[in-house]
């Protein structure tokens, strides 16, 4: 027999004026995100969410996150919609968490990955770096990025600073690939146009130090930040909280971070 309306309705028929208690709880100790994205699920399904944990509360296995109330298929609609907008997110959350905790002091680690997600969820990914007590911006706005692609198109570092040398009130920031001796070039020229933040983005530690000491010996370090990124995974953060670097870029090590798993539980009928 096949049915052309959905068959949980033929499934749930007989407990169709029933309606259900349930729990949503972490598996896994973690940073609670998402929220915003499960009370409007709920809202869509028609389940009522009674108790929920705050975006950025801290969570330990087995904690209740959602208590949730609803009818036989809400209930399993709700399984399969609720629980991954919450684990997903808790667990980008988790890991920029943990990568705050590692940096040095007089460090900060931002998270500008979430560029690179589907539309559909750059809100979830943002609001996760952030409930994870990170930024996912390199500097505060108003700034302005120039990575690879604007100096491209624009002729090279020189011409680059030049097209934005009106704009005032904005912090600057540039973006340095290449090859040592070219970055190390276009640091010093970079420092002396007034470039507020040199973003190092070659995953290469040495060349930190490099254009770190190249600054130095010019006395141009004063007043410039060095940023740096490429392919860098949490367990690097020990290493490069000794070194001359005051942000550090994750990627890929956050907006991909294993899900902090949930589950979702019918506990009791609430009406028979």
């Amino acid at each position: 027999m096949t049915y052309k309306k959905d068959i949980r309705d033929h499934i749930f028929a007989k407990v169709r004026g029933n309606k259900y208690k349930a729990q949503i709880s972490a598996q896994g100790d973690g940073i609670l995100s998402g929220i915003e994205f499960l009370e409007r699920t709920c809202k869509k399904l028609g389940i009522g969410l009674k108790t929920c944990k705050k975006n950025g509360a801290r969570v330990k296995i087995s904690e209740i996150v959602a208590t949730l109330e609803g009818n036989a298929k809400q209930m399993v609609l709700g399984e399969e919609e609720l629980i991954g907008w919450v684990s997903k997110a808790s667990g980008i959350a988790t890991a920029a968490w943990k990568a705050k905790r590692s940096v040095g002091k007089g460090q900060k680690v931002v998270c500008g990955a979430w560029k690179k997600m589907p539309l559909p969820v750059k809100g979830l990914v943002r609001q996760a770096i952030t409930d994870g007590g990170i930024q996912y911006h390199i500097a505060e706005k108003p700034f302005l990025y120039m990575d690879k692609n604007y100096i491209k198109i624009l002729g090279g570092i020189g011409n680059t600073l030049q097209s934005v040398r009106n704009l005032k009130g904005h912090t600057l920031v540039i973006q340095l690939k290449g090859k040592p001796k070219d970055l190390v070039r276009a640091a010093i020229l970079s420092a002396k146009k007034r470039c507020d933040i040199i973003m190092i983005d070659t995953g290469k530690k040495d060349d930190i130090k490099r254009i770190d000491s190249e600054l130095r010996a010019k006395g141009l370090r004063s007043g410039v930040q060095i940023a740096f990124s490429g392919n860098i995974g949490i367990e690097d953060l020990g290493k490069l909280k000794k070194m001359p670097v005051e942000i550090i870029d994750i990627g890929r090590a956050i907006v991909d971070a294993p899900l902090l798993d949930m589950r979702m539980d019918v506990t009791a009928r609430l009406i028979g």
